[in-house]
């Protein structure tokens, strides 16, 4: 069974965008919102703001659910997240 969701998950791996593939398979190997946010992170405020931004943008979380997780209001993770988007990239 493993060797399936491998495949799977090798097939899904650069089609995360692609709508018609059901979000729960594009996304079935990200990583717990506790392994991204572990204490490291949160003691680092640049850092929990990345993580944010990855756990939106490339795991496939919602804002909600970000927000939940960190116990913060989920239009303080919009926020951020549009304040990220402006910032140009290096």
């Amino acid at each position: 069974m493993g060797s399936n969701i491998e495949s799977l998950s090798e097939y899904v791996r650069g089609r995360k965008q692609i709508p018609e593939i059901a979000k729960s398979e594009r996304f079935m190997d990200r990583p717990d919102l506790r392994d991204l946010f572990r204490a490291e992170v949160l003691r680092d405020k640049r850092k929990r703001n990345e993580r944010m931004v990855k756990a939106v943008m490339e795991h496939g979380y919602t804002q909600r659910e970000v927000a939940d997780h960190l116990r913060m209001h989920f239009t303080s993770v919009s926020r951020m997240l549009r304040t990220k988007e402006k910032m140009p990239t290096k």
